[in-house]
């Protein structure tokens, strides 16, 4: 797959298959972590990785799922919850600019896991007390984002925005999730 071809098929996926994320999957993950450009190098964002089941089903109920879609349709059902989480760490001794580092990292991570087939969920909307002490996250650490991971068991596609879409992800007749993007012209212009 080339780079475009992996950003344009690395969306959000929010139902997984139940089967564990290969070790391969996890190692490639961490290394791209450790590749990630940051500001000054100073290397501020870390991971914990959550892959054992008992782990995994304390943390689902910390973290919110698909805010545009009702409960029934945004929220993976039992048999459809990630099989692993990561849980991105900032380590707010180290100065510099933080989120922006944390984001090229989001990046980095989820492109590698997409390489292999492995969907992600980047969620902001959690739990952060809750799960830092479940995850024995304490300062100068603080927990910035969590990251749902496993093998997607729906498609997602990029559709193009209209005055009837508007941002808002929406599904389609088959469940598959459609993400409406701005045009290029709306988004770069030459002088």
């Amino acid at each position: 797959m080339s780079v475009m071809e992996t950003l344009n098929t690395r969306r959000t996926y929010r139902r997984f298959t139940q089967k564990p994320v290969p070790q391969d999957v996890v190692d490639d993950m961490v290394e791209a972590l450790r590749l990630s450009s940051c500001g000054a190098n100073r290397q501020a964002v870390k991971l914990v990785v959550v892959q054992g089941p008992e782990m995994v089903a304390k943390v689902h109920p910390l973290v919110k799922w698909a805010a545009y879609l009702p409960p029934e349709q945004g929220a993976p059902k039992a048999d459809e919850q990630p099989v692993m989480y990561l849980a991105v760490v900032q380590d707010s001794s180290i100065p510099g600019d933080l989120n922006t580092d944390t984001g090229i990292a989001l990046a980095n991570i989820t492109l590698a896991a997409w390489a292999k087939g492995v969907g992600s969920c980047i969620m902001g909307a959690i739990n952060k007390p809750a799960l830092s002490e479940l995850l024995g996250i304490a300062a100068p650490d603080k927990l910035a984002f969590m990251v749902a991971l496993g093998c997607p068991t729906h498609a997602a596609r990029v559709v193009p925005m209209t005055e009837k879409t508007g941002i808002k992800y929406y599904l389609d007749e088959n469940g598959d999730y459609c993400v409406p993007k701005r045009s290029v012209e709306e988004l770069a212009r030459s002088v």
